[in-house]
């Protein structure tokens, strides 16, 4: 259930029964890295999570930083700030992201650490249903498709630097698509696209992970923080719930921590595993997302 309406997130229990091994039967990857210089992409980084995140890791120093934005001035205000390569790209346009696959290619020929993080977020006041630039709802277009397919396009150099990582930045709201009306023309709200776009991100982690089992490449999802002090969150009229170094906290754990390295196919809240929505450890309800998916691709 996408329980957001009533101004907190309902937390699932951490406790119990560990989550599910991905498919493939396993936990962990081969080949556990500890911290050491990377090259690092952060989608969504002049601003908000991705801003703070990419601050963060450049004030340790050593990481190469990629800066994915769609606002120039403010994409290049993040370069400046942390010596990062800006990369500017309107997600909502598959063409676009595969432009940005291709330029970072161009520039680069590894990639350690991919943090899939832009998004578009749910309005106090609601909006109308939106389209992307190829015909898609909006956010099931950035929050979904977009990851899926810049790394695809980015699994070359993830391979050539493994051990490497890949961090989906999801949410504890989550619902399930409805696999018949992936596009929601139907009872239309931002909040259930949001929140659906999110579990289908949560599910491709999870499948990706056991595909990609036993190549170094390590994929597990996230939800940072609730309600941080973000543009994001003030668009949605909620009160603030967590801070902003809690968000980055949880997620660069995710991205050069010693201890996670290998862990691979789990989902996380804030620096805790737990379980997702149930629907992400459905093999059936996956496999048909997945076909659904390569349909709108």
């Amino acid at each position: 259930m996408c329980d957001l309406g009533s101004g907190t997130f309902r937390r699932r229990s951490t406790g119990g029964s560990s989550p599910p091994a991905p498919p493939g039967g396993t936990r962990r990857a081969p080949e556990p890295k500890g911290v050491r210089h990377a090259t690092i992409l952060i989608t969504g980084a002049s601003d908000g999570l991705g801003r703070a995140l990419a601050e963060d890791l450049a004030a340790d120093g050593g990481h190469t930083l990629l800066l994915h934005g769609r606002d120039p001035e403010r994409l290049a205000e993040a370069a400046a700030a942390t010596g990062g390569e800006p990369y500017r790209a309107d997600l909502s346009s598959l063409a676009e992201v595969r432009r940005l696959a291709a330029g970072i290619a161009a520039r680069h020929d590894r990639l350690d650490v991919l943090v899939n993080n832009a998004g578009v977020g749910f309005h106090a006041e609601g909006t109308r249903r939106q389209t992307s630039a190829d015909g898609h709802e909006l956010r099931l277009a950035v929050n979904y498709l977009a990851p899926v397919v810049l790394t695809r396009e980015l699994l070359p150099l993830l391979h050539r630097a493994a051990p490497s990582r890949i961090v989906n930045v999801a949410s504890i709201g989550q619902q399930p698509l409805d696999l018949d009306d992936p596009e929601l023309t139907r009872g239309y709200t931002d909040v259930a696209a949001y929140c659906r776009s999110k579990l289908a991100l949560i599910c491709h982690s999870l499948d990706l992970a056991g595909e990609l089992s036993g190549t170094g490449i390590t994929v597990n999802s996230v939800h940072p923080a609730t309600y941080m002090p973000t543009a994001m969150s003030r668009r949605s009229g909620m009160e603030v719930v967590d801070s902003l170094e809690q968000g980055v906290a949880a997620t660069r754990r995710l991205v050069d921590a010693p201890e996670t390295a290998g862990v691979t196919g789990r989902y996380f809240e804030g620096g805790k595993e737990a379980r997702a929505a149930a629907e992400a450890y459905d093999a059936e309800y996956r496999k048909r997302l997945a076909e659904v998916t390569a349909s709108l691709l």
